[in-house]
């Protein structure tokens, strides 16, 4: 993800305003309960294999700090082609149901994924993009499921970053949410970045509803990024007010200790980007006991990189174990 918290210049509206839905009103869908659901925890991460690796290399202090991690309920990010994902998420999907536990999955695919930046990809054309989704929805197969869609691609819509077919991105993004939505049992958020990113609340939900927010269950805060809760609190209620009482998620995996100023640079690197010093957020909860939030999540996994954005660092959604034992100390 790239300019995740720089602050976006202005850009002029340039929509189709023929996609735009009347505020307050909801789709298809929203009827799967999570209030009190238990989630999923993935016996195969990155943070469960390191345990066994440092486990078998006599490195036990290690290895329980990174079950700090480990043991805690995490997103799985889809990002493999059509002919995989499909596969992959029935393998996640049932493997929750067999524990009576509730998965979370990122679709992060969308064409011209990132504007370029550290993780810059997604599907080739906008024909991919909904073979690939329809994939997705076969994997679901009708069971319960939590679906974080998209994450930055409304956002990019506003920083100017993506200037080209963004009726295209909108039209996409809509017809996702009717996809996983006609599976029967999925809950979806659309991604609304975080809030350092866009300042302009009203705008902000105009493009969430250009995007079919109103569709879907909700909106999606803070993914991959630092922002502390109550910032992430406030903003996630204006937005909601401009969209006449939608519910909101947030992810809480990495902000412990809040971010560093937006728009800065660390040590070469932007602040957005793999900043020291921060820690492990909210425990994973569908019970937050905060109005219209449905619930906190890992989303990002604590522990990968953002990107490489500085010498040495790893590629973004790379698994970094350094990183996620100074996430782990910060947090004690």
């Amino acid at each position: 993800m790239s300019g995740c918290g720089d602050e976006p210049p202005a850009q002029p509206e340039v929509w189709d305003t023929g996609l735009n839905g009347p505020a307050g009103t909801r789709g298809p869908g929203g009827t799967e309960p999570i209030a009190g659901r238990q989630l999923y925890v993935n016996p195969e991460s990155s943070a469960a294999k390191q345990i066994a690796a440092w486990r078998a290399e006599g490195r036990t202090a290690d290895a329980e700090a990174i079950a700090e991690i480990a043991d805690r309920p995490t997103a799985v990010w889809l990002t493999a082609d059509a002919g995989a994902v499909e596969a992959q998420v029935d393998r996640v999907v049932g493997a929750a149901q067999a524990a009576d536990r509730l998965p979370v999955l990122v679709t992060y695919n969308i064409p011209h994924r990132d504007c370029g930046g550290y993780s810059s990809g997604g599907a080739a054309s906008p024909e991919a993009y909904r073979e690939w989704m329809a994939a997705i929805a076969r994997g679901i197969g009708g069971r319960p499921v939590v679906v974080i869609l998209e994450p930055d691609a409304i956002p990019h819509v506003l920083d100017g970053c993506l200037t080209e077919r963004i009726n295209e991105r909108f039209a996409l993004l809509t017809e996702a949410i009717a996809t996983l939505k006609a599976t029967g049992r999925a809950r979806v958020y659309l991604d609304a970045g975080n809030p350092n990113w866009v300042d302009d609340v009203p705008k902000l939900a105009r493009a969430l509803r250009h995007g079919g927010v109103e569709a879907a269950d909700g909106f999606s805060l803070n993914v991959s990024n630092f922002i502390d809760l109550d910032k992430n609190l406030d903003y996630g209620a204006r937005v909601s007010d401009e969209l006449g009482g939608a519910h909101f998620v947030i992810d809480t995996s990495r902000n412990g200790n809040g971010a560093l100023p937006a728009g800065g640079q660390t040590d070469g690197g932007p602040n957005w980007c793999n900043p020291p010093g921060r820690a492990l957020g909210h425990p994973p909860t569908t019970e937050p006991d905060v109005d219209r939030v449905d619930a906190y999540l890992w989303v990002k996994f604590p522990g990968e990189s953002d990107g490489a954005c500085r010498p040495g660092e790893p590629r973004a959604g790379q698994w970094w174990p350094d990183y996620a034992l100074g996430l782990v100390a910060s947090t004690k």
